[in-house]
Parts: structure tokens; C-alpha cells; sequence
């Protein structure tokens, strides 16, 4: 049964990784890059990683996804691109970058860690359970409290922003890069 899952997540999210660089549109990429990154999730279920599960699908397939989106429709870089390169031989830069990584991901795919232990520590302990799931709920939740609450401000802060400079930073268009007309002044009464 894990030797089904397994392969049916892995086919689907390298389906999912493979229309994410193939999608003309970027929208349908973040789409496939959710895809992709619950496919991740279930593998770290399978490995009994819940909480690195839960945070993959909490922080990556929803919240900086949704930023991506956002800013996708923000910045409306949904349309057309040209053909043309800015940039000469960029294409066959990242092909021959690519393919070193994929030897260097080759190479040291068959490798063990230097102890020959498949998991650091005792982690790998069927004892050890949720501790260190309520270890890292209690440390974030008491020790790091105003941290985390002061990102969560920052970021809420930031997009606000973002928002706020883009809508002064230039006109508002419409669906064919019209600008919309400005609105009419009432008259003073």
C-alpha cells in the first residue's frame, strides 16, 4: 500500500513540477505548484513527519502560494510574453546548469549519511511520538511568542503595503491596458 501511494504521489507531483515550468500562463503555474507541494506533504506523512507535513501545507500550498497569485494579478504578468531574450544564452546557461544539478542530485542519491544512520539522532524512535511536535509548539507558542506574533504584523503590514503602493505607483488599467477614465467631480453643493 505505501509503495502505491508513493508512486502515485511522486507521478503526480512531478506532474505538478513539470506544468509548473511548462505552463504559459502564471497562474496555472502557482495552481500546479500547489499540486506539487501537497504531493510533498504526503510524503512527509508517509516518513511520519506531521509537523513538517501540516507546515507544508499550511505555509507553502496556501499561504505563499496565495502570495504568488496575488502578486501575479497585481502586477498583471499574466498576459503574453514576447519571444525575444533580453538576455543572450541564458537558455543554454540554465539547460547546462541544470543538468549539473541533476548529476550532482545522481551522484549523491545512492549515499548514506556519514554515520550510516538513516534518520539523525533518536528521532527515528517509534517511542518518541508527538514530542518533538509539542516541543516546537511550546517553544513557539511561550519562548517565541513576540517574534512570531511581530512577523505575522510585519507581514500583514507588508501587504497592505503593497497594495497601497500599487495602486498610487501607476494608472489603474482596464481589461486592454486602457486606463480607466477618471472619475467625474461632483459639483459643490
Amino acid at each position: 500500500m505505501t509503495a502505491v501511494l508513493f508512486f502515485a504521489f511522486a507521478a503526480l507531483a512531478l506532474a505538478g513540477a513539470i506544468g509548473v515550468v511548462l505552463a504559459r500562463n502564471p497562474v496555472y503555474s502557482a495552481l500546479l505548484l500547489v499540486v506539487t507541494l501537497v504531493s510533498v506533504a504526503v510524503f512527509f506523512l508517509m516518513q511520519d513527519a506531521q509537523l513538517v507535513a501540516a507546515v507544508q501545507i499550511i505555509v507553502y500550498a496556501s499561504a505563499i502560494v496565495v502570495l504568488f497569485l496575488f502578486v501575479i494579478m497585481l502586477l498583471g504578468v499574466d498576459r503574453q510574453e514576447t519571444i525575444i531574450e533580453p538576455l543572450r544564452g541564458q537558455r543554454i546557461l540554465a539547460l547546462g546548469l541544470g543538468g549539473i544539478l541533476l548529476a550532482q542530485i545522481l551522484f549523491l542519491g545512492g549515499r548514506v549519511w556519514a554515520t550510516g544512520a538513516r534518520c539523525v539522532e533518536d528521532a527515528c524512535r517509534p517511542e518518541a511520538g508527538g514530542a518533538n511536535v509539542e516541543a516546537v509548539a511550546r517553544s513557539m507558542f511561550t519562548t517565541y511568542l513576540w517574534p512570531f506574533e511581530i512577523t505575522a504584523a510585519l507581514l500583514a503590514i507588508a501587504v497592505v503595503g503593497g497594495v497601497v503602493i500599487a495602486r498610487r505607483g501607476g494608472a489603474v488599467t482596464g481589461g486592454d491596458d486602457e486606463p480607466l477614465p477618471e472619475p467625474a467631480e461632483e459639483p459643490a453643493t
